[in-house]
């Protein structure tokens, strides 16, 4: 004997999302890392987001790149123009760097995703 109503959860299954295989396709070349700042908020990235970067991409012009400056991290813009590829931070126009030989460069790796916090952090 049946009694009662079927559940209407009962023409849902139940499927999992794996954050691994959504967003890390390359798990061995793929790092996190924590953004402290604010200038690139234009971009969509806040102070403290979350940013996955996976270093085996090809850095292209109009990606958002991890760079090694005189040894330290940094968020920018990957820009080209006139025969000049250079870094710009989304809401400093002033500071536009070539990358050429006369500072300590390098590109790390390329920015894939930013993950941020919607509960306000009071």
């Amino acid at each position: 004997m049946i009694t009662g109503f079927p559940s209407p959860a009962d023409d849902y299954e139940e499927v999992g999302i794996d954050l691994s295989k959504e967003l890390i396709p390359n798990s061995t070349s793929t790092f996190f890392l924590r953004v402290s700042g604010k200038r690139m908020e234009q971009a969509g990235i806040n102070d403290q987001d979350l940013l996955l970067v996976d270093r085996s991409l090809e850095a292209k012009p109009g990606n958002i790149v991890i760079a090694v400056i005189e040894g330290h991290f940094s968020v920018k813009y990957l820009t080209h123009y006139k025969q000049i590829t250079f870094l710009e931070a989304g809401q400093d126009e002033q500071q536009i760097i070539p990358l050429n030989d006369e500072k300590e460069i390098y590109i790390w790796g390329v920015v894939t995703y930013s993950i941020h916090s919607l509960i306000s952090h009071i």
